[in-house]
């Protein structure tokens, strides 16, 4: 302890390091850790991430503790970010381990009758939605610094354990950028803090009616499936018995040919199992989606189920298999 009553520096490199073995103990105690890891400097660039970043520095009130938070955020120190329904809890590695949490209020029904009023029929899909790909109009809508989807500082209380005494340290500022960086990848989640449904603000007869112009009949949606025509993985439940069965892959060991056994594919397929099965490979959503040729939004949505069982299209479980197989 200093003279002032702080801890001593410590240098990012052996604070990561003592990090990385306490949250091993954590993950033995059934944590799973979800880290913020940025493949660039750049915290945020979609729509919603950059949005939500944009927002947070609007409020001067913020300005002299957000720098710190980019710096904490960029160098791999929130160490575990997860997004529930009015609620973010966040560990950031400092000269310890620091448990975040920041409370946000519920959008207002009222504010939220608004946002939907005024995307009526200009949103057509899921995918347009949550890629951001919208119309400017929609874009002023739901981004609007007091009547958007953003929370106000007056929605947000900050609680972290460390010795700053100040409404929002460094390591909260750390967690809400890293909160921008997780929107990149699941926007969706922004609604799940918000405690609205962002399906509300999609017009699928305006999809249909757009996908007939395009060239699409409504016998092809029909035969393909809505989810083929937005672009979305949609629940399929199978029964057990079309599950399709693993394989037994040759294996070549001194001229002679041996069967080893795959894995067996989970049976039934949980969100744990795609979690562990993902972390195995320390793969990201979304590299992970892209083996299976869906978005990482449907991902973050399996791997929220936790022990419930996940039911899907056929299509999407044959290329899992087919995955499971190339990885196991």
């Amino acid at each position: 302890m200093s003279f002032y009553g702080w801890a001593p520096y410590v240098p990012v490199a052996e604070r990561r390091a003592k990090a990385l073995k306490q949250l091993e103990k954590m993950k033995k105690k059934g944590l799973k850790v979800q880290p913020v890891l940025l493949s660039g400097r750049k915290i945020a660039a979609s729509f919603w991430g950059k949005g939500w970043c944009d927002h947070m520095e609007s409020f001067s009130d913020y300005a002299n503790r957000l720098p710190r938070g980019r710096s904490y955020v960029r160098n791999g120190s929130v160490c575990h970010l997860e997004i529930q329904s009015g609620h973010i809890k966040a560990i950031v590695s400092g000269s310890s381990l620091y448990n975040v949490s920041i409370t946000i209020t519920p959008l207002v029904k009222k504010k939220w009758d608004a946002v939907r009023s005024a995307c009526s029929g200009r949103i057509g899909s899921l995918i347009d939605l949550l890629r951001g790909r919208l119309d400017r109009g929609v874009m002023e809508v739901v981004a609007h610094r007091r009547e958007g989807l953003f929370p106000l500082p007056g929605e947000m209380k900050f609680d972290c354990n460390c010795p700053d005494w100040a409404g929002m340290c460094k390591h909260v500022a750390a967690v809400l950028y890293g909160v921008g960086a997780r929107l990149d990848h699941s926007p969706e989640m922004l609604f799940q803090l918000r405690g609205v449904n962002h399906e509300e603000l999609v017009d699928v007869s305006a999809a249909i009616t757009d996908a007939a112009k395009a060239g699409t009949s409504r016998r092809r949606i029909a035969a393909a499936g809505i989810a083929d025509v937005f672009g979305i993985d949609m629940a399929e439940t199978l029964p057990p018995a079309r599950q399709p069965r693993t394989k037994t892959a040759p294996v070549k060991s001194r001229g002679r040919k041996k069967s080893t056994a795959v894995a067996p594919f989970p049976d039934p397929l949980t969100g744990d199992a795609i979690y562990a099965w993902r972390s195995s490979l320390g793969e990201t959503q979304t590299v992970f989606a892209s083996r299976i040729g869906i978005t990482a939004a449907s991902i973050s949505q399996w791997e929220k189920r936790g022990k419930a069982a996940i039911g899907m299209q056929p299509r999407t479980l044959s290329e899992l298999v087919k995955a499971w197989e190339l990885t196991h």
